[in-house]
């Protein structure tokens, strides 16, 4: 079997809302709102497998955010068990984003991450408007502050 959804890079993008040196104010208020959904209980979590942000949805390059995984813990995420169960990942792909460590500094949590992210959301600074520039290359649909 072969994963719908690849396991997450070595380390997380350079404007992922999981990594602490990335600039407030780069995503939109919903996107920051998600990233808390996934610091609660297993059973009350999202369902959905949380996806690079930079990485085109609609292609097969779609891979499990690294910071996503990093923050929350691979055995800790109801999203990575369903996407087993139900054949979107396979074991294997399962096995590395459980045993998965960062390799750059990330929040302790969603909140911790949301918290940052939304800090200068109405006036996002230059590294911040950098950083959308970037993304938008990419992503023509991301939604932004």
């Amino acid at each position: 079997m072969t994963s719908e959804i690849r396991p997450p890079a070595p380390k997380a993008c350079d404007t992922c809302p999981y990594r602490r040196d990335v600039p407030s104010g780069v995503w939109a208020a919903t996107e920051y709102d998600k990233l808390e959904q996934y610091d609660r209980p297993m059973g009350e979590q999202p369902r959905k497998v949380w996806q690079c942000h930079q990485a085109d949805q609609d292609s097969d390059q779609r891979r499990m955010c690294a910071g996503w995984i990093g923050c929350h813990g691979g055995a800790e995420l109801l999203a990575l068990q369903i996407a087993l169960l139900s054949g979107r990942i396979d074991s294997a792909t399962f096995v590395e984003a459980v045993d998965y460590t960062s390799q750059v500094p990330l929040f302790d949590s969603g909140a911790e991450a949301a918290a940052q992210g939304r800090a200068d959301i109405d006036l996002p600074g230059d590294d911040a408007r950098r950083a959308i520039a970037k993304i938008v290359k990419v992503r023509s649909d991301a939604t932004f502050g």
